[in-house]
């Protein structure tokens, strides 16, 4: 039996999946709430295919509670925050999860951490709690790293598609992991050891990161210059071993903005074009709400009210909205003691922040400047309504003649 602990973003589709192939499953969360709604049929975000995913894994038998089975394989899923000043992972969820798991596990049994974490985290954290406690790790407790690599939106196609890697300090018990894995991963499985793996899941996102940073660089040099970067990148991207990404208005999403401050944090000195790529990719909500006062300028708009930000999640099409551009805008307006703009997003149903709207057409009504932070499909179809106001896109979605760009 495998015992998933965290039922967020990545634990709950994991914890689904593996039911659904075959794995005896059960799924812990300390969230009492979480659980009562799970268990009532009630899933708690939103994904294209989780529902079919959850009625496949009820089917096959997965509960779900707030206890630690007694089992010998645990998978943690838990949260990785990090530290906003020293740029450190804070391990408190996974110490935790690891604390739980040795009061009711079996001998020998194996923990699998998921959860992205920085290089040495296992050394640094993990092993010490466990000697501490008594246990040897490689007799009656093993230890494996298989960091998660799925992305909200995409989550179902990527769990099965997507290589993994599993680290382990034991071959064998490395093999045993990837066994179940494989009962629904069609990808490529390596089986590495623990630090290799930590390493590679977050140079996986440091690299993306700097892809974008450099992307978002060339946005302001053009915009400096009155030059079309988009444009630019087309062309540039021709080259056959060019692949330049898109500028937007910030980094969001628990990965890509986070994973690099762990290198910054634990390798200060070493990680500089990490840590600029950081500041670069930081400093687009400033550089988004700097844009805004000049087209309201070239606009002659001079109600602040009347502006309004579409989108508040991180990413297009999904209610995700951790570390989202948008909500960094908004944060960098109240640190200058300005109301926060009107806000709108079709996949966040409760309210977040002040000056929210859940009517679109409310939304627009209110508003003669629309600043696009988010390509939700829901923009792209509905651009019919939003071709008599102002337009600022940070997304380059919207093809009406007279849209403003980064």
């Amino acid at each position: 039996m495998i015992n998933v602990i965290g039922l967020g973003y990545i634990g709950l589709p994991t914890a689904l999946m593996m039911s659904k192939h075959g794995n005896k499953v059960i799924g812990t969360d300390y969230n009492a709430s979480l659980v009562d709604s799970l268990n009532g049929g009630i899933l708690t975000f939103e994904e294209k295919g989780l529902k079919e995913l959850y009625r496949d894994a009820v089917d096959s038998g997965i509960s779900f509670t707030t206890s630690y089975a007694n089992t010998d394989v645990y998978i943690v899923a838990v949260p990785t925050p990090y530290d906003a000043v020293s740029k450190k992972i804070d391990p408190k969820y996974v110490n935790d999860a690891i604390l739980s798991i040795m009061k009711v596990c079996k001998n020998g049994a194996i923990v699998v951490i998921e959860s992205t974490i920085s290089p040495g985290t296992i050394d640094k954290f993990v092993r010490p709690i466990i000697e501490k406690n008594g246990y040897v790790i490689g007799e009656n407790i093993h230890l494996v790293h298989a960091p998660e690599r799925i992305i909200p939106g995409n989550m179902i196609f990527e769990l099965v598609n997507n290589s993994r890697t599993i680290g382990a300090d034991d071959e064998k018990v490395g093999l045993r992991v990837k066994e179940i894995y494989k009962t629904f991963c069609k990808g490529e499985i390596v089986v590495t050891d623990i630090r290799t793996a930590e390493m590679t899941k977050v140079v996986e996102n440091t690299f993306r990161d700097i892809n974008i940073a450099f992307a978002n660089e060339l946005a302001k040099i053009c915009r400096s210059d009155n030059m079309n970067v988009y444009e630019i990148i087309r062309i540039a991207n021709k080259h056959p071993r060019v692949n330049i990404l898109s500028p937007g208005p910030g980094v969001g999403g628990h990965c890509i903005s986070v994973d690099p401050w762990f290198l910054v944090g634990d390798y200060p000195g070493l990680a500089n074009i990490i840590l600029t790529a950081r500041n670069i990719n930081d400093s687009m909500p400033e550089f988004v709400l700097e844009r805004i006062y000049e087209i309201m300028g070239q606009n002659n708009l001079k109600n602040i009210d009347r502006v309004g930000l579409y989108g508040l999640t991180y990413k297009e099409n999904v209610d995700d909205v951790r570390e989202s551009p948008t909500l960094q805008l908004i944060e960098s307006m109240k640190r200058h003691l300005a109301t926060p703009l009107k806000s709108y997003d079709p996949f966040v149903k409760k309210d977040i922040v002040d000056n929210q709207y859940h009517d679109f057409d409310q939304f627009l009504s209110d508003i003669d400047l629309i600043v696009i932070m988010v390509a939700h499909n829901q923009i792209i179809e509905d651009t019919d309504k939003i071709k008599d106001k102002i337009i600022f896109d940070t997304r380059n979605v919207i093809k009406l003649e007279k849209t403003n760009r980064l």
